[in-house]
């Protein structure tokens, strides 16, 4: 008679062991943070004259500049701004060199400079709009 009893409760421990087991699954939070936005790839080039930066408006968030120095001289590189100053070089003529940064909604230079006296190049101008939108719906992203 006791086996029978056993018997019976079995199937009833197993469905409440079932249960115990499956509420401890899932939840109603996790982590879903956004991504980050991705860096905007600007290029840059130092000529004679002045540098240029392309494309010269892009929106808050990392950036990533190569800057090719197409002159007969080497040259430093200086990306200014309110509370910015990164320096990237001396960059060799014929060669090229990247600037990575976070840049804050505001206007920023460019500015290459040499050693030589009289280089007079002009700045190129980067204006930095509002931050751009996470890159949830980019695939194939890490």
């Amino acid at each position: 008679m006791t086996k029978m009893r056993y018997g019976r409760a079995l199937p009833f421990l197993g469905a409440g062991i079932g249960l115990l087991v499956l509420s401890g699954c899932g939840g109603d939070d996790f982590a879903n943070k956004p991504r980050p936005t991705l860096p905007a790839e600007l290029t840059g080039v130092i000529q004679e004259k002045r540098v240029t930066i392309s494309p010269d408006e892009v929106g808050a968030g990392a950036v990533r500049i190569t800057i090719a120095n197409e002159t007969t001289e080497s040259h430093t590189v200086t990306l200014e701004g309110e509370n910015v100053e990164e320096r990237v070089g001396p960059i060799n003529p014929q060669d090229a060199a990247t600037i990575n940064k976070t840049l804050a909604q505001g206007t920023y230079d460019v500015v290459a400079g040499s050693d030589q006296l009289g280089s007079d190049i002009a700045p190129g101008k980067l204006v930095i709009g509002p931050e751009r939108p996470p890159s949830n719906d980019q695939l194939l992203q890490p």
